[in-house]
């Protein structure tokens, strides 16, 4: 029994390949990649893109699934809606122990918060257009109005951009967090 167990051990040292340079930096690719795009979307912060179309689908999204909780809920549950799906996705790759998943979902959610500051930031200005138009609320300044936060609208915006701005370098230095 003993032997075969050693000889099983040395067929799975055999074909097990040696830990090269090349895996040290092919760790990090998917960190290049992610420090570019966190840098593109903090310096085209209030740009509308195509990510932002998804973004916008999961906020209204949000405020469907949370109208059962009352009006300052299903107001707060578009925004809510935008950092819980990617988290969850989030989650699923941490659970699943994948590392790349885990950077992308971190990044989503970065960029999910730049837009938040965005809106936020927009409180008591209004000048973001609304889907409905003139007939609608801003969901921020109806949020912050009733708590008597309306005047820190601009402060909470640059609260929610610098969460995205810590979320973008836990998301790069991802491999250093995790190694596998």
């Amino acid at each position: 029994m003993k032997e075969k167990e050693d000889n099983d051990l040395i067929r799975s040292l055999q074909e097990s390949r040696t830990y090269t340079k090349w895996d040290e930096i092919k760790k990090w690719i998917p960190s290049a990649i992610i420090l570019a795009l966190a840098f593109y979307f903090s310096m085209n912060r209030g740009t509308y893109g195509l990510l932002d179309n998804i973004d916008l689908v999961i906020h209204e999204a949000g405020h469907l699934v949370f109208f059962i909780f009352g009006r300052y809920i299903y107001t707060l549950g578009g925004t809510l809606m935008q950092i819980i799906l990617p988290s969850l996705i989030t989650w699923y790759f941490f659970r699943n122990s994948y590392r790349t998943g885990i950077q992308f979902g971190l990044l989503w959610l970065g960029q999910n918060f730049i837009n938040i500051s965005v809106y936020a930031a927009d409180a008591r200005a209004r000048k973001l257009p609304l889907l409905g138009g003139n007939n609608v609320y801003h969901d921020w300044n109806y949020l912050l109005g009733e708590v008597g936060l309306l005047n820190y609208d601009i402060e909470i915006g640059y609260i929610f951009f610098g969460t995205a701005i810590l979320i973008f370098i836990v998301s790069v230095i991802m491999p250093l967090i995790i190694k596998n």
